[in-house]
């Protein structure tokens, strides 16, 4: 199934992608774009710290998220609303459902986030939007099948729905005056090891791919002002093929910070990349040559291959 699903999930978003490529054409010295700041909203994957300085990755103190290397790459820093900043993205957050992934009822939702945004400024030409969601619905609806309060056919619809949603707060942006907005779904969950350890990687599977191609199907006709980067694909290839990118080891978490609490929502007594620094990794370990900081998250190392292969598509499209 995995491998069924990334050659469906490559498909659908190369399908987009050159669509929205063809639209406006390839960047060039003169025309290409320099974004002047950089506004992110989502959950965990883009997260800079919103809470206490800390990403869910390893905190080590280096560029640790993607949205950090990608602005790096444009010679721009980014910054978590609570640092002054514009990264609205917060750890657990779901796209519009409360409570987010871990049970807490007060995380601002994606919705929340551009509302909050939307309600203080308007997107600037010099912005680059970045929107990236869709793990803590796949997370959240997988606690709700386990409890009994969603069969898996309502899980993959809720999946889809949460899609969707996403796919409105992309337009509400370009409606809002946004001119080049970065758009990711979810990683395909399948492949992590939250997924591998409880035995359902069909089913996230098909949840991640149904997020992901509604996204895509709503987006579609906002081709002008948004672009897809496949985090799906890209995350398949290194995860599948670890040796071929520089990595050992594409299953086991790096991080040994286990979380008493609710965590990252896959239950409690789990590790927590959000807890995780350079003294809480296994033995011996290079942060470096793994790809996952905890059973759900990626590393920095992870972050930073994905960050330069969205600025190569950025530089590709604007």
């Amino acid at each position: 199934m995995p491998a069924n699903w990334m050659r469906r999930s490559f498909l659908a978003a190369a399908c987009a992608s050159a669509a929205l490529l063809a639209a406006c054409g390839s960047s060039d010295v003169e025309s290409a774009f320099t974004p002047t700041r950089f506004v992110a909203f989502g959950d965990a994957q883009a997260d800079v710290g919103q809470v206490g300085g800390k990403s869910y990755t390893v905190n080590d103190g280096t560029l640790n998220i993607w949205t950090k290397q990608l602005a790096s790459r444009y010679g721009g820093t980014i910054a978590p609303v609570s640092a002054s900043g514009l990264s609205y993205a917060q750890g657990n957050a779901r796209v519009a459902a409360t409570p987010d992934a871990a049970g807490d009822a007060s995380t601002p939702t994606v919705t929340q986030q551009v509302t909050q945004f939307l309600a203080g400024q308007q997107p600037a030409d010099g912005d680059l939007v970045i929107v990236s969601a869709g793990a803590s619905d796949i997370i959240a609806g997988m606690a709700a099948v386990q409890a009994g309060t969603l069969t898996e056919a309502q899980y993959v619809d809720a999946a889809s729905q949460a899609g969707k949603n996403l796919a409105a707060q992309v337009r509400r942006l370009s409606d809002a005056g946004a001119k080049h907005i970065l758009v990711t779904g979810t990683y395909d969950l399948s492949r992590t090891p939250w997924a591998v350890a409880i035995g359902k990687q069909d089913l996230i599977s098909s949840a991640s791919l149904r997020f992901n191609n509604d996204l895509l199907v709503a987006i579609e006709d906002l081709r002008k002002t948004v672009f897809y980067v496949d985090i799906a694909y890209y995350v398949n290839l290194f995860q599948g093929n670890p040796g071929g990118y520089g990595f050992t080891d594409g299953r086991t978490p790096v991080c040994t910070s286990v979380d008493a609490g609710p965590g990252i929502g896959i239950g409690a007594g789990e590790v927590n990349s959000s807890l995780c620094t350079s003294s809480t990794l296994l033995t011996d370990a290079d942060p470096g040559r793994y790809v996952f900081a905890d059973k759900v998250y990626l590393t920095p190392a992870a972050h930073r291959r994905f960050g330069d292969y969205a600025y190569d598509r950025l530089r590709q499209r604007w």
